[in-house]
């Protein structure tokens, strides 16, 4: 009945309320974000100097697309590098000692675990994931959880209510496309990117899985 809907629309138009965005992040505690930048290590330091000289031999004898996509893949390669070398070489140790970045990582979780707080490390590597979980777990003293692009959404889910849950979850590491979108992660106090992405709007909208707008 349109008249009746109309009718009753006017009536309860006065009451219905919205809160403003504006508003609602008034109520948010403050979001509080810091660069910190770690050494590489002599390991590194080799590796990312040998492969920048790569990339200048090869774009000497190139041109176009092609000279475009060494400088992409070498983008990659110095990514990786930077992470640890061996994720660049594709080696299974993955020692603290070798990674700037590991070293730094432990320094900020070791102060999240005397607090006994919760973290997010996003990475946008996908075969990282594993050994950043594993090096958290000697941190925390306890498991964490491992979720990406290939994990099953009934997994995700389970992922999600043991971490928002009574019981302590130290950690959870994530691929930033994944945990970019319809994740729910208020019970972190800290949200880490282990590597940046290339836009910082999907960096945005992966912390905010912890600093939730809504």
């Amino acid at each position: 009945d349109e008249e009746a809907t109309a009718c009753l629309k006017k009536m309860v138009s006065p009451f219905i309320l919205r809160r403003l965005k504006q508003e609602v992040l008034k109520d948010l505690p403050e979001k509080l974000e810091t660069i910190d930048y770690a050494a590489l290590s002599k390991k590194q330091v080799v590796l990312y100097r040998k492969t920048v000289e790569e990339m200048e031999e090869k774009i000497l004898n190139s041109e176009g697309i092609e000279r475009r996509g060494v400088v992409l893949a070498t983008i990659i390669k110095l990514k990786q590098i930077c992470n640890h070398p061996d994720q660049y070489l594709g080696q299974e140790t993955f020692s603290g000692d070798d990674s700037g970045k590991f070293a730094l990582l432990k320094s900020i979780c070791e102060t999240i675990y005397e607090k006994r707080e919760r973290v997010l490390v996003f990475t946008q590597f996908h075969e990282i994931t594993e050994y950043l979980a594993q090096f958290l777990k000697e941190i925390f003293h306890a498991d964490g959880y491992v979720l990406h692009g290939g994990t099953p959404v009934s997994r995700r889910s389970k992922i999600v209510e043991a971490f928002q849950g009574d019981a302590y979850v130290p950690f959870i590491v994530l691929s930033v496309k994944a945990g970019g979108t319809g994740l729910n992660l208020t019970k972190a106090n800290h949200v880490i990117h282990f590597d940046r992405w290339w836009n910082p709007a999907v960096e945005n909208q992966a912390t905010d899985r912890a600093f939730r707008i809504g």
